[in-house]
């Protein structure tokens, strides 16, 4: 019996209009959509990283370049670009809803 009662309820609810007659639907796949495309952007980053990550072993155990080296350059980027992305990163979650909607895109866009 319960079920009942919220099953209509959530129908009713997507099925009404959000804010300037949007239809509910349209924004609620706004988030799945931004986290298709955050899932595979991350799903190719990880891949080149971890060819980066590879190389970088590789070239370290073959003696091309030393640890050292890799450690600084690393420090460099972090210091250069880090509290810039940390800011956008914050940007970007205080814009996009955190929803369900956005965390099963980002888990579909990291398997697409």
């Amino acid at each position: 019996m319960f079920s009942m009662g919220l099953e209509t309820d959530l129908f009713n609810l997507m099925s009404s209009t959000f804010g300037g007659g949007i239809p509910s639907i349209v924004v609620m796949l706004f988030p799945l959509l931004v986290g298709i495309i955050i899932g595979y952007v991350l799903r190719k980053a990880l891949k080149i990283g971890i060819i980066i990550a590879v190389i970088v072993i590789l070239a370290v155990f073959f003696g091309f370049i030393s640890l050292a080296n890799v450690e600084q350059g690393a420090k460099e980027l972090i210091t250069k670009y880090g509290p810039a992305a940390a800011s956008y990163v914050a940007i970007f979650f205080g814009v996009v809803p955190l929803s369900i909607g956005l965390i099963i895109g980002i888990i579909i866009g990291f398997i697409i």
